[in-house]
This record gives structure tokens, C-alpha cells and sequence, in this order.
């Protein structure tokens, strides 16, 4: 294997947020890379690993059968699959799983979990939040009409197992985003794939006339704001786009939705960036403020301690 440009298969579901989580530390470790979106038949595509055994049939995706590679990076549960299947079939390639894969991590050369996982182990390297492919600099060109003077980012998640996000909220936020517009700055609106309509139609009646709003059509602003916002805005649901937005190194104010039910996963993550001066809370904003960290550049440093790592067993064997 060439430690400096090794052959790395990405295994996701196709999701953007776990794509942009292989991608990130596959491009740190490589340029030759390829994509594999994993997709699994029933009953596998339901259960969790660990629970029946796995058969190369299971497998509704086609793999290169022209190739091995070196390096498999996998996201997500069905991805967990497929990353054991090839450590079988190939011994020596290295496996590498993002997040916790809720089976034991001898299972893997290494594995990538946030701190506020709590996962802990030899092979296991603890990440401060969620790993990404945004870099420090970009020369990403204004396509939108978007005034960068100033501008004031809004990305708007949605409901899930354990936030609540109902009109009264929607709107309870909204009124707080009016308070930011002057004549001295842009806002612009976000959401994403978890906003659901009533949140939409709602940011659209109480936003549209002060705001640049993406409801979803056309090509997404997403990164273009990530690079050119001077302040972020971001609900509480989502750690990936806290943590995407932090290689920014602009002020980032955490709209904190209510829980449904108490997570210690995402309460451990916002008491972390909050300590380390990358967040604040938005709901008790009286006017906004500059402050400065240092800019997460997490895919990057882990992608130095497998490279290190992957060195010295190369020197033992």
C-alpha cells in the first residue's frame, strides 16, 4: 500500500451528511477514491449488525471487480455491513468506521467517534464533533446574488427522535431572526432535507420580504455560506452542521429546540463547543457579538493519527 496514496473505497448510504464525513477523511489520506453507495436487502437493510451474519448476496450495490482496495471508510449502520464483508474477504485491507457502529471495534482497523459519544478504546480515536470535507480556504465563486457584507446564516434542521420543532418554535425563531435585520447586514435562510413542510411554509410567510430563503430548490447555498458568513444560526438538532460551520471560525449561535426526550449524546456536544468558545446560545440573544476560536479542522488531524498509526504497524511487522 502507498501510505500517501492509498486505494480507499467510501461506504455510505448516499446520504450528504455521512458522504461529507468519508469524503472528508478520505480526502486527507488520498486522491484515488471511490464511492460505494451500500444497499442491503430485507431484512438486513432493518436490523442492526450483529444480529443475523452476512453473505455477499445481501448486497443490492455492485463493487469494482477489478480492483482491492487498501483503505475502506464506512458511515452509518448499512455501511457497517458491507466494511465487515470486505475485511473478510480481504484480511489485510484497513477498515475504518465513522461514528459508533454499535457492535465492538475489534471489528475495525480504527474507529472514528466524537467525544460526546463516549466510546473509548485502543483502536478507537475520539473526534471533537463530526467529521466533514469543508476545508479552511475556498475560492467557491458567488453564483447566488448573495451580498456577503455582513451576512447572517440561518440553517434550519427539523424534528427527530429527540428534538421538537412545531409551529410555535418556528415561529418563536423567527421573530428572533427579525430582531438581527439593519441596514448593515444580509440574512440568509437555510434549510434541510429534515425541515418539513408546515416549517417551510412558515419561513417563507415570515421571512421571504427580509431574508434570502432556500426551501430546497435549485442548487443549495449551503457551502457558499459556510465559507462567506460573517455570524451562523444553527438549530440545536444537528451536530453535523454545528460542526461543519466551526471550520469557519465565525460566531456560531445554537437556537436550542426543546427535547422530547433527554439525550446525553447531544447534551455532551453542546457543553463541549460551548466550552471550547465555539458556540452560544441564540435564545437569549439580546444583540449579536464577534468572538474568535480556532477553526476544527478534525478530518484533517485524524487523518494524521491514522497515517502515523498505519506507519508504525508497518514498522513492527
Amino acid at each position: 500500500m502507498n501510505i500517501n496514496n492509498p486505494k480507499i473505497w467510501s461506504l455510505t448510504d448516499g446520504s450528504q451528511g455521512m458522504i461529507s464525513q468519508t469524503k472528508g477523511l478520505a480526502n486527507e489520506l488520498s486522491v484515488n477514491i471511490k464511492e460505494v453507495k451500500t444497499e442491503l436487502i430485507f431484512p438486513w437493510n432493518r436490523l442492526q449488525p450483529g444480529i443475523l451474519p452476512f453473505f455477499s448476496w445481501i448486497f443490492n450495490n455492485k463493487l469494482p471487480s477489478n480492483e482491492i482496495p487498501d483503505v475502506v471508510i464506512s458511515c452509518g449502520r448499512k455501511s457497517v455491513y458491507l466494511s465487515l464483508y470486505l475485511k473478510k474477504k480481504y484480511p489485510n485491507i484497513i477498515n475504518i468506521h465513522i461514528q459508533n457502529p454499535k457492535i465492538s471495534s475489534k471489528n475495525f482497523s480504527f474507529v472514528i467517534a466524537p467525544n460526546h459519544d463516549a466510546l473509548h478504546g485502543a483502536n478507537i480515536i475520539n473526534s471533537t464533533g463530526a467529521l466533514h470535507h469543508f476545508k479552511k480556504t475556498n475560492n467557491l465563486k458567488n453564483h447566488y446574488q448573495i451580498i456577503t457584507n455582513n451576512l447572517i446564516t440561518c440553517i434550519i434542521g427539523g424534528e427527530n427522535n429527540h428534538y421538537d420543532f412545531s409551529k410555535e418554535i418556528t415561529l418563536d425563531l423567527c421573530k428572533k431572526i427579525k430582531k438581527l435585520k439593519s441596514h448593515n447586514n444580509e440574512i440568509l435562510v437555510l434549510t434541510s432535507r429534515r425541515t418539513n413542510k408546515e416549517i417551510k411554509h412558515i419561513l417563507k410567510k415570515e421571512l421571504s420580504t427580509m431574508s434570502t430563503l432556500w426551501l430546497g430548490e435549485g442548487k443549495n447555498p449551503y457551502e457558499f455560506a459556510i465559507y462567506n458568513s460573517s455570524y451562523f444560526i444553527i438549530t440545536s438538532d444537528s451536530t453535523s452542521m454545528i460542526s461543519e460551520a466551526s471550520i469557519s471560525g465565525k460566531p456560531i449561535y445554537v437556537y436550542q429546540l426543546p427535547m422530547k426526550r433527554k439525550s446525553k449524546r447531544f447534551i455532551r456536544f453542546h457543553e463541549e463547543f460551548k466550552k471550547i468558545n465555539i458556540t452560544r446560545d441564540f435564545n437569549t440573544l439580546d444583540k449579536l457579538e464577534n468572538w474568535t476560536y480556532t477553526k476544527l479542522e478534525e478530518s484533517k488531524r485524524i487523518a494524521g493519527i491514522i497515517k502515523k498509526r498505519i506507519i508504525e504497524r508497518k514498522n513492527e511487522s
